[in-house]
């Protein structure tokens, strides 16, 4: 988990807080809305959706009963046309792949794409810690980057920020910006530009993500809105993307699905305004004498180097029920429909990946057993079933949470509270007197607390309290069903009452 994550509060914490901030819910209201709006407008213009969705799913599934042998045609044809592939297992390997290869190309500074896996494996923090200086060119990752915020949305990690909110952080953070600058969006933008153009212009080393990977010709591929990303592909000198395995699609008519799949889904357009391919380097081409040269007159950077990268992943795969969860193409479709995240945001999950996806990545990545952050995400959920609904690639979200409650349930059976609970629960239904006792006990309990309709949040002890403060007990009956029987049909006793 990201260093920024960490000690981060339960959902349940975390959701109650941000239930508290009028703003919060004000800002994410209206934006959800208005993306959830115009996401339906956009899949309805295709009749095949839905063959489309099925589709899209059968691929990474394919990927995923024959990822070994994906991975290795992709680093075979990226190799072949001078690209440079690393394995790394976990998020300090690939930390430290990524940071020895900026170190020896002498720079001490870099331009970033916008990308959750970076965001996933703390890579920012790693490179600070070795002198090394990340720029986020995203709009909304500058935005959090400069407020030292935390990011609540995969797509829009600034969602949570008003245009008022973001001109504050511009005139706080921003060098060179004048108190005359308005919070209208060309003007934010604007400003952004400026002082990213900079950025653009002097760095030597770019890193990036992917949005996916061929394995038919060893391509990269990123899409984008901004065009910050373009930037960042081409002009560098030395281009590093760090991209988790269950990126990789089998071949280039695969990618077609998910170029049709993806925007509609995330920004509700048509198709991606920048979309940025890559096979190796640029300029890598055959010589007189057969073998690879690097054309020094091409455009594009001279060193790519592409880090797959696990951390957790294979984990998944081995989950028969949670590995669909690797079907994932980060769109962001089911924060943007889904109830809980329009009222809590983002950071009240506690993790890098929010919403009902993070719900379920984050603790199939680390295991439900990881902290408690990971154990409260499966309960994050009303499980209603609008994630399933919107998912381009029809992952079950609401099977898998249950899934998931159920492994949260069996690390805690041998909890020695709940054994003791349920154990005197037992006595008592073990024995008619016993239970007789219990319910004239109920019925005493009755009268003492007068016309109630309910008790309301009452504390108990140790592990019973989160239970008790969120619900109120039902009243107890005044009478019970067997107090009733013997009210109306005297002494008689159905068989078997006497056990």
């Amino acid at each position: 988990m990201s260093k920024a994550f960490v000690g981060m509060p339960k959902f349940q914490t975390g959701a109650k807080q941000a239930l508290g901030d009028s703003q919060l819910r004000t800002n994410l209201g209206h934006a959800t809305t208005t993306i959830r709006a115009k996401r339906e407008k956009a899949v309805g213009e295709l009749p095949d959706w839905e063959d489309l969705r099925l589709a899209g799913a059968a691929i990474k599934d394919e990927v995923g009963a024959h990822l070994d042998h994906y991975l290795e045609l992709f680093e075979r044809q990226f190799t072949a046309a001078g690209g440079h592939v690393h394995w790394a297992r976990d998020a300090a390997e690939a930390n430290r792949i990524v940071t020895d290869l900026v170190r020896a190309t002498g720079e001490s500074e870099v331009v970033k794409v916008k990308s959750m896996v970076t965001v996933e494996i703390a890579l920012n923090e790693a490179l600070a810690e070795a002198g090394i200086t990340a720029h986020e060119t995203d709009l909304a990752e500058l935005i959090v980057q400069l407020a030292d915020d935390l990011p609540s949305h995969i797509l829009v990690p600034a969602i949570h920020r008003s245009r008022g909110e973001i001109r504050e952080i511009f005139l706080e953070h921003m060098p060179g910006v004048t108190p005359e600058l308005s919070d209208e969006p060309a003007d934010l933008a604007g400003q952004a530009r400026t002082y990213l153009r900079e950025k653009f212009m002097q760095a030597k080393v770019a890193i990036s993500g992917a949005n996916f990977m061929v394995a038919e010709t060893g391509t990269l591929v990123v899409v984008e809105s901004e065009g910050n990303g373009r930037m960042c592909l081409t002009l560098p000198e030395t281009l590093i993307s760090v991209v988790g395995i269950e990126k990789v699609l089998p071949t280039w008519r695969d990618l077609e699905v998910f170029l049709q799949l993806l925007p509609r889904s995330s920004t509700a357009e048509r198709m991606n305004p920048y979309t940025t391919m890559w096979t190796g380097a640029h300029g890598w081409g055959q010589g007189s004498d057969g073998q690879g040269s690097d054309d020094q007159g091409s455009d594009g950077p001279r060193t790519v180097h592409v880090v797959l990268l696990d951390n957790g992943r294979t984990r998944v795969l081995a989950d028969p029920v949670g590995r669909q969860a690797l079907r994932c193409i980060r769109c962001s479709a089911c924060l943007n429909s889904c109830p809980v995240y329009e009222r809590v945001g983002g950071r009240a999950y506690g993790s890098v990946y929010p919403g009902p996806i993070g719900a379920i990545l984050n603790p199939l990545l680390n295991g439900v057993e990881a902290g408690p952050v990971e154990r409260s995400l499966p309960y994050a959920s009303s499980l209603c079933g609008r994630c399933f609904e919107v998912c381009p690639v029809r992952i079950d979200i609401p099977d898998v949470l249950v899934h998931l409650r159920g492994q949260v349930v069996a690390s805690h059976q041998n909890g020695r509270g709940e054994a003791l609970a349920l154990g005197a629960v037992g006595w008592v239904f073990g024995s008619a007197r016993r239970l007789r006792m219990a319910e004239r006990g109920l019925s005493l309990a009755h009268r003492l607390l007068g016309q109630r309709t309910a008790i309301g949040p009452i504390p108990l002890p140790f592990w019973a309290t989160a239970w008790s403060q969120a619900r109120d007990v039902p009243m107890p009956p005044a009478e019970s069903f067997r107090q009733w029987w013997h009210s109306t049909r005297g002494d008689e006793e159905p068989k078997g009452w006497q056990r």
